[in-house]
């Protein structure tokens, strides 16, 4: 007689928790449905209190949050989502997956690789202290891994951009003909740094009209505390997939033309210029690096009459070459990272940085425009607020929060690498060879700001005369044993050598007084 066979069933229950800036719906979790996996998706305090965020910043990721959840469950994938106001909500991962674990019966607990240092530490601590296996995915976002910088630099004493860029052009074959580069020159940086003619009109930038007036009443109700503004009703960010892809194709066709050549270019009431802004959405997964990287070189094949070489280069480097060296710097060195300040700075930021309230032009279209966009590009965030907060001598955890908090984009391994490195030096020059700080000169140089300031850029002491030139004549002075060896800046000291006396000194005068009513610039 034929043996029955037993049926067996899989009791095997599997919890996987997305964090909100793992929004990758092409990750091999979601390739196949699977009835015995659940996935987990919360809205914490913890998150949205550790600094305090732009309003747009968290509304931008709960919304981004809650279309992902809703896009798994249409996709029959098992999704629990904990709103911030949900009365189960222990408004902690910790907390609320031990209950939802236990409640829940799972047999084995999964997530994905934190991009954060601090979140990736609660989440190991959490797995020793379940009893349930855990699993560790990668994002399956980046060019690279947490580790492959540290790697590439072995041995060596400083770790150049430029070198890794190039390897990871070599590595991924990206704008190469064979080992060499396409154009046979590498870096067309020399090329990109142009001024915006005064009657140049930019693009209108591309923007979307997103309801979120439930989660801003939501974030009001719960007293959660936030900067900036928003309009509830016409929310400009891209919240899904879908959007991100209509701005990808917007910046290739009307920006990239003309994105290397002004990527450094300032003027007052143009916030996006040919920008991509593409980094939020970068940020959060809910488009990856190679998809953005090969959609602009496919658009520059199809188009090289009309997008020049320089164009695609300036932005290709961008993603390849600077996000995956800022995250590569940030898991080397972390957690000392957090703590650097090689000047011992020690000053508060000025209190018109949260309101934008200076009679400084540029401080006050660039910090303006921040609040109420949660966007600055990367020339106002490293030459107009960064190197004045680098001037004024802020301590980098002032610096740190502010950036952290009030731009969209901001999170920890992108921007305290950034912040805390490249605009405050506070690594001594780990990811900087120099600080980068600025007299009138080169605002005026790269912006239309000048013209109708309140202060005289032609002035260095006196009157109305811009607090940027004498600031930067004592920061050199202040930190001479520290600077005066560096071979990209040795030339200015020479010139601080040959000034009179009585000049210097009329400049330093200056600077004291400027520093001493800092809060009424």
């Amino acid at each position: 007689m034929q043996k029955r066979k037993e049926m067996t069933v899989n009791k095997t229950k599997i919890a996987r928790l997305i964090l909100g800036d793992q929004l990758n719906s092409n990750h091999t979790w979601f390739e196949t449905v699977q009835e015995n996996v659940t996935y987990i998706m919360m809205e914490v305090r913890t998150e949205t209190d550790y600094a305090i965020h732009h309003i747009q910043k968290v509304v931008g990721f709960f919304a981004a949050m809650r279309f992902f959840a809703e896009t798994l469950r249409i996709n029959n994938h098992n999704v629990i989502y904990l709103e911030l106001n949900h009365k189960d909500n222990k408004q902690s991962f910790g907390a609320n997956l031990e209950v939802l674990l236990s409640n829940g019966n799972f047999t084995h607990f999964e997530y994905q690789q934190p991009d954060e240092y601090r979140l990736d530490k609660i989440l190991e601590t959490f797995a020793t202290q379940i009893t349930i296996p855990t699993k560790v995915y990668d994002t399956e976002h980046f060019f690279t891994t947490r580790n492959e910088l540290g790697t590439f630099f072995e041995g060596k004493k400083m770790y150049l951009m430029e070198s890794f860029y190039r390897a990871m052009r070599k590595k991924h074959d990206i704008l190469m003909d064979g080992t060499n580069p396409t154009t046979g020159q590498w870096n067309y940086d020399a090329d990109n740094r142009k001024k915006l003619p005064k009657d140049h009109k930019p693009t209108a930038p591309m923007v979307f009209n997103n309801d979120v007036s439930d989660i801003v009443e939501m974030i009001f109700k719960t007293d959660c505390k936030t900067i900036g503004t928003i309009e509830a009703k016409q929310f400009l960010w891209p919240i899904n997939r879908e959007q991100t892809l209509e701005l990808l194709d917007f910046f290739v066709t009307e920006c990239l033309p003309l994105f290397g050549t002004y990527q450094d270019a300032m003027t007052p009431n143009e916030w996006s210029l040919y920008h991509s802004r593409l980094s939020f959405s970068m940020n959060i997964k809910m488009i990856s690096p190679s998809e953005v990287v090969h959609r602009a070189i496919k658009e520059w094949e199809k188009h090289p009459e009309t997008i020049e070489y320089n164009q695609l280069e300036g932005f290709v480097r961008q993603i390849i070459g600077w996000r995956e060296y800022m995250r590569g710097i940030y898991w080397l060195k972390m957690p000392e990272y957090n703590s650097l300040n090689y000047f011992n700075h020690q000053e508060k930021l000025p209190d018109w940085f949260w309101t934008g309230n200076t009679k400084m032009n540029c401080l006050k279209d660039s910090i303006k425009q921040s609040l109420h966009y949660a966007y600055a590009h990367h020339i106002q965030r490293l030459m107009i607020t960064g190197s004045f907060a680098l001037l004024a001598g802020t301590h980098p955890d002032e610096v740190d929060a502010w950036y952290l908090g009030i731009y969209i984009d901001a999170l920890d391994w992108v921007e305290i690498t950034n912040t805390r490195g490249m605009s405050q030096f506070a690594d001594g020059g780990i990811v900087g060879t120099k600080p980068y700080v600025s007299s009138a000169s080169y605002i005026d140089k790269m912006s239309n700001y000048c013209g109708s300031c309140y202060y005289n850029k032609a002035k260095k002491v006196g009157d109305k005369a811009c607090p940027f030139n004498s600031l930067y004549w004592n920061f050199y002075d202040k930190h001479e044993d520290k600077l005066a060896k560096n071979p990209r800046i040795g030339m200015m000291y020479k010139v601080w050598q040959r000034m009179k006396p009585e000049d210097k000194e009329a400049l330093l005068q200056q600077a004291d007084y400027y520093l001493k009513n800092i809060n009424n610039l």
